[in-house]
């Protein structure tokens, strides 16, 4: 059994005394950033083009930090791409034996196409598209049968945002239940990703939170266990509206998503925050990936979550290791010890 089966057995089991705690890493982001999806290269650029506004790592750099954080072992999700969860669970079979579970995106909304010069994320209502076929997730290829032993992954993200528009939310919970019915088909779990608005939903920001719980709850209500999501990921709106929805149904298991990097204190607080007000998950993408020394980072948030260190201390002992590793931090100590995110938004 990975230990994703494990941890939510046990939270399921137990909703109110289970202490495990699931960490993913969302390696992901070359379905929403394309070619800086992997983050910006040190030193001088391998090449000419883009060099105003700096170069970036490579695809090979990118696999290279993912294969790393398999062989740390310590996260319990690698979110990947289905290009690159054919390379690295089909072609090098690196889960086999690995504890970690992999998972793919199975769909990319247009509101994570956050593409240079783009303006999708924040200029027109999230619209719902699949690139990966569920079978191309499993297996690589379409099969006849697409519910038999796979070498990908049994388990992907879709993803889903509520604008308050009629048409738009009509046209994302028809999307979302072709899908339901092909991966209970296709003996396929998910977890399912709720942003809030990424346009303005003519509501107050205070009620933002209000509506993406009720959204949620509605829409999982006519769902039955065959078909629902084996947990949430969601933005952290605030104690008061994670506690509200982790209180309604304890079986509905709520993660929350990392957003951008920020300092490194915003990342620890957040999972310690979240940690503390009910949800049992996170899913942090660029917070690790942009973050100085990647496996010391994780290393940490499984610390925080343990409860074996505070946010504080954590980022005081992150600095000590990026010194001792002779890596140059991003910010001062006492600039990454401030809190700059963590904020609700639209998005």
């Amino acid at each position: 059994m990975k230990r994703l089966d494990q941890k939510i057995a046990n939270i399921l089991n137990n909703p109110s005394g289970a202490k495990d705690f699931i960490i993913a890493d969302a390696k992901d982001a070359d379905m929403a950033f394309g070619i800086t999806a992997p983050g910006p290269q040190t030193g001088a650029c391998r090449h000419g083009y883009n060099e105003s506004e700096g170069c970036w790592k490579t695809l090979d750099q990118y696999l290279d930090q993912i294969r790393g954080v398999i062989r740390q072992d310590i996260v319990d999700i690698v979110l990947l791409s289905a290009s690159n969860l054919e390379r690295l669970a089909m072609q090098e079979n690196l889960f086999a034996n690995s504890a970690i579970t992999p998972a793919a995106r199975a769909n990319d909304t247009s509101d994570v196409w956050a593409v240079r010069g783009g303006k999708y994320p924040t200029d027109y209502p999230s619209r719902s598209f699949r690139t990966a076929n569920i079978c191309h997730i499993k297996y690589g290829k379409i099969t006849e049968d697409c519910t038999q032993p796979f070498p990908g992954a049994d388990l992907g993200l879709y993803s889903i945002t509520f604008t308050n528009n009629i048409d738009w939310d009509y046209k994302a919970l028809t999307d979302f239940h072709d899908f339901r019915l092909e991966a209970e088909r296709k003996r396929f779990r998910y977890f399912l990703e709720v942003f809030n608005p990424n346009v303005n939903p003519g509501i107050p920001d205070k009620k933002v939170a209000g509506f993406l719980n009720d959204h949620i709850i509605r829409t999982l209500a006519g769902v039955t266990s065959a078909g629902r999501p084996i947990f949430l990921k969601i933005p952290y709106n605030g104690p008061g509206p994670l506690e509200e929805l982790v209180a309604y149904d304890p079986k509905l298991i709520v993660g929350i998503l990392g957003g951008s990097s920020g300092t490194t204190l915003d990342a620890f607080q957040l999972i310690h925050d979240a940690r503390k007000h009910g949800a049992r998950v996170a899913l942090f993408g660029r917070k690790i990936n942009l973050s100085e020394h990647p496996l010391a980072f994780i290393e940490l948030l499984r610390r925080i979550v343990e409860g074996e260190i505070t946010p504080v201390e954590a980022v005081k002992v992150y600095h000590g290791i990026l010194q001792k590793s002779g890596i140059r931090p991003q910010r001062t100590l006492q600039q990454d010890l401030q809190l700059t995110t963590n904020k609700m938004s639209y998005r």
